[in-house]
């Protein structure tokens, strides 16, 4: 059994990993998060993209376990808003905000657009880090718009706000786990980077 590190304490993130690959066929791979690995220094986030971020937290993970390490940086990039909050979604009304603020804080900024301005992406770029020095990028992007008020429970961030093209009327926090897998920006990420995972395994 081969160890993969996800550069994540996000029992969501960790969970969705392990799913997409028990539905892919997957098997030797045994899924670790920070939890499961001796504690070193989280790097800070410095990148101005996506893809630069997710490279430096897997990179910081593979340096410090000796493992295979996966990392992603995801966001919320509203068209309106010049494709912010971006590399800042989870820390827009402050560095300690909670997902609540950070959403009542994008509703504010857009409420007074038309719906059809109101055009929005998430983005998640998965980055894989081999301790020999290989590193692999892949990226995914869902398309919608934001909603004016929250709805739903599932899901976490901006996803009670977000109302996919490809789920009409429903927003992405209303959507059963394996359907949300399937249609979202991580999703679409993790599942191009399957033909590496099964190489790892």
């Amino acid at each position: 059994m081969a160890d993969l590190l996800v550069a994540s304490g996000n029992a969501k993130k960790l969970a969705e990993l392990r799913r997409i690959l028990a539905r892919a066929g997957v098997d030797g791979l045994a899924v670790l998060g920070l939890d499961d690995v001796a504690p070193y220094e989280l790097p800070a986030e410095t990148g101005t993209s996506f893809e630069e971020n997710a490279l430096i937290k897997a990179r910081a993970g593979a340096l410090a376990s000796g493992l295979p390490t996966l990392a992603d940086d995801s966001g919320f990039a509203v068209d309106v808003l010049s494709g912010m909050p971006g590399v800042l979604s989870a820390r827009w009304a402050g560095s300690r905000a909670s997902d609540e603020a950070n959403r009542e804080l994008v509703l504010e900024q857009i409420r007074d657009f038309a719906p059809e301005k109101r055009r929005a992406r998430f983005v998640s770029v998965c980055a894989l880090v081999v301790p020999d020095g290989e590193e692999i990028l892949t990226r995914g992007e869902w398309a919608g718009i934001v909603a004016l008020e929250a709805s739903g429970s599932g899901g976490f961030g901006y996803d009670p706000v977000f109302l996919p093209d490809d789920a009409p009327g429903r927003t992405a926090a209303q959507l059963a786990p394996e359907e949300k897998d399937a249609l979202s920006h991580r999703g679409a990420a993790l599942a191009r980077m399957l033909p590496h995972f099964a190489a790892l395994a």
